[in-house]
C-alpha cells in the first residue's frame, strides 16, 4: 500500500477532482474504483491529491518546443537509471504516442552499446546519464556534442525535464506509489535448515523482514 493515505474524491480540491476525471473518468471515486486506462492503480493521483498545490505545479509544466521524442527518450532513461518501474513503464507508452520507434524504446536500458540512435539522441541520452547517474556531472565532451545539435533554450528545457522526473522517480519509490509499491529487495536471506539452494527470489523474505520491522 502507498505510504500516504489517499485523497477521496469527496472533499478533494477542484484541481484534484479534475485530475481524477482525466485519469479515472468523470465522477469516479479512485478509492472505491482504482485503476487507470494504462493499468496502474492510480495512486500517483490519489497520493498527490493530498497536496493540491503541488499537484497543480505538476500539471502546469512550462511549455517548450523541445522535440517530444527526445524528451520521451530522456524520461525513459531517467526512470530506468533511477529504478522507478512506474516512470520507466509509463513513459515507454508516452514515447509510442510521440512516434518513437520500438527498437529505440527497447534499447534505452543498453543505449551505450546500441546502434539504433541518431547523434542527437545519443547526446541527449549521454546528458541524461550525467544528470541522473553522476548527480549533474556532465563531461565537457558530452555537453559539446549536445550543444552542437541543440539550442541553449532546449538544453535548459531538457535539464528541467530530467530533474522533474528524477523527483517523480524518487518520490514514487519512497512513498510506494503505482508500480513502485513493491517489497524491499535487499534483505537477509536466512540460512536453510539443510544445505541446499535457498529460494532467494521469493518475496516471502521481504515480507518477513517487513513484519519484523513493524513488530
Amino acid at each position: 500500500m502507498p505510504r500516504i493515505s489517499p485523497q477521496p474524491r469527496e472533499g478533494a480540491a477542484d484541481n484534484v477532482r479534475a485530475s481524477y476525471d482525466h485519469a479515472f473518468g468523470p465522477d469516479r471515486d479512485p478509492i472505491a474504483q482504482p485503476g487507470t486506462s494504462t493499468g496502474t492503480p492510480g495512486s500517483w493521483y490519489t497520493t498527490w491529491g493530498r497536496a493540491p498545490e503541488i499537484m497543480a505545479s505538476f500539471t502546469a509544466l512550462p511549455a517548450s518546443t523541445l522535440d517530444p521524442k527526445l524528451r520521451a527518450l530522456a524520461t525513459i532513461r531517467t526512470g530506468y537509471v533511477r529504478q522507478s518501474q512506474f516512470v520507466f513503464s509509463q513513459h515507454c507508452k508516452v514515447a509510442r504516442v510521440f512516434g518513437v520507434a520500438e527498437d529505440k524504446i527497447a534499447a534505452v536500458p543498453y543505449w551505450t552499446v546500441s546502434d539504433v540512435y541518431e547523434p542527437v539522441e545519443r547526446a541527449v541520452l549521454g546528458f541524461t546519464d550525467g544528470m541522473t547517474l553522476e548527480g549533474g556531472r556532465v563531461h565537457d565532451h558530452i555537453f559539446a556534442l549536445l550543444r552542437a545539435v541543440m539550442s541553449e533554450e532546449h538544453i535548459l528545457a531538457l535539464s528541467y525535464h530530467i530533474n522533474m522526473y528524477c523527483l517523480h522517480a524518487a518520490t514514487c519509490r519512497a512513498l510506494k506509489m503505482e508500480y513502485d509499491d513493491v517489497p524491499e529487495r535487499i534483505v537477509e536471506i536466512p540460512r536453510p535448515v539443510e544445505p541446499g539452494v535457498q529460494d532467494w527470489r521469493s518475496w516471502q523474505w521481504a515480507d518477513k523482514a517487513m513484519m519484523e520491522t513493524k513488530a
